[in-house]
């Protein structure tokens, strides 16, 4: 029951943005719980997400899911620690959340996104994937500060 569960899991965050049919995701971390009640599947403790195009590390992630199972996933957050990396850029801050619904990954709490071309700092960033623009905002009063190379 348990791996089937485990594979259920694994198909959820398939099936909700972050991997195509045809990838895969791998993860790893200290301990896994599946919540079929609650509608959700923690991972927590040095938790490690590898997907071919972005590799995430966080002290915790949740997966919640709908009523339509873990083929229905509603929210994908990551806490503690968060970073985030591709081939092209480096982000950290305290959390990301990845809303499958409206294709939006928030990233909050002393945000910095670090690339070839410089370096933004941020109290939160949002990432909208269906139309590849991100918003920087300095968020509690702060402000977006951004230092550039020439290339």
């Amino acid at each position: 029951m348990m791996m089937r569960s485990l594979l259920s899991v694994l198909l959820l965050l398939s099936l909700s943005g972050l991997a195509a049919a045809q990838d895969r995701v791998a993860i790893t971390a200290d301990l896994f719980t599946l919540n079929e009640a609650g509608r959700e599947a923690v991972f927590t403790g040095n938790v490690v997400v590898t997907h071919p195009t972005v590799k995430v590390w966080a002290t915790e992630v949740v997966a919640t899911y709908g009523a339509g199972g873990t083929t229905d996933i509603e929210t994908f957050e990551a806490t503690g620690d968060v970073k985030l990396e591709t081939p092209e850029q480096t982000a950290t801050g305290e959390r990301a959340v990845f809303t499958p619904g409206d294709q939006l990954l928030r990233l909050t709490g002393n945000v910095k996104v670090t690339n070839s071309g410089g370096t933004v700092d941020a109290g939160e960033l949002v990432v909208n994937l269906a139309t590849n623009v991100s918003t920087f905002s300095g968020g509690k009063g702060g402000r977006v500060t951004g230092v550039f190379t020439a290339q």
